[in-house]
């Protein structure tokens, strides 16, 4: 099964800086007991699907199984049966949906658990390992643990999200080439010495590419800003959540 699209930022963010209300907030004030609430849900919920597969899968879980298991939470998670009091819901997204899952995998173990003592069928082991290849590929994950390996790829796919949505505005404005070209320089994959040569293949002067890729880095650091900002019920929480982003793609 393929993996959902990557889920848009939010409209009701301002590019021009000036967090409104997040769709964390949304979900916490309306629950999941209205149309906008279920919406804002439902496009945080496509946001974290990777994360969530990444944990699973370092919880030793098959790639098949920890896709199943996903969709089976997320389908709990979206009918309301994760979504608990208002004390439950206060914070980062992020944060409530890893415990969330960890509830989920729980109540799943005790159920199998009394099927077990019931003599009738003996359910699939939910801790089986498999050495196939990851779903999801984690660059250099190392020894990390499930928490981590949750935390790493949600810093993954945020970033991956404003690359697709920095790439969306350049294309609108009719730069999607330019965009394709410099996106190395933007992700720190472009090689030592990179610059000059791209300037001439772009017919660019050394200095007005180097301020176009400035430009795109500061219009990224702030998309990644507004996307971390729909999952937090604090707009004050957005630096620190930030910090966190960067100490993920660390490893620390």
């Amino acid at each position: 099964m393929n993996r959902p699209p990557v889920a848009p930022i939010p409209r009701e963010l301002s590019a021009a800086g000036g967090f409104h209300t997040t769709r964390w907030t949304l979900v916490i004030q309306a629950k999941e007991r209205s149309n906008a609430g279920g919406e804002a849900l439902r496009e945080l919920c496509a946001a974290y699907y990777a994360p969530i597969i990444a944990f699973l899968r370092r919880r030793g879980h098959a790639a098949d199984e920890a896709r199943e298991l996903a969709h089976d939470f997320f389908a709990a998670v979206l009918a309301g049966d994760a979504i608990g009091g208002a004390d439950q819901l206060r914070g980062r997204f992020r944060s409530y949906l890893l415990g969330a899952v960890k509830h989920f995998l729980s109540h799943l173990r005790e159920a199998q658990q009394r099927q077990r003592r019931g003599g009738g069928v003996t359910p699939l082991s939910l801790d089986r390992a498999d050495e196939d290849a990851p779903v999801l590929a984690i660059a250099d994950d190392g020894q990390l643990s499930p928490d981590a390996a949750f935390d790493r790829q949600w810093a993954l796919t945020t970033l991956e999200r404003a690359l697709q949505a920095l790439r969306q505005e350049c294309a609108d404005a009719g730069r999607a080439q330019l965009f394709d070209a410099l996106q190395a320089q933007l992700t720190g994959d472009a090689g030592h010495g990179e610059q000059a040569a791209l300037a001439e293949s772009l017919g660019m002067n050394p200095n007005s590419l180097k301020s176009t890729v400035h430009r795109l880095k500061l219009r990224f650091r702030v998309l990644v800003k507004e996307l971390i900002a729909v999952t937090l019920d604090d707009e004050n929480a957005v630096e620190e959540e930030m910090a966190s982003l960067y100490a993920a793609l660390r490893g620390g």
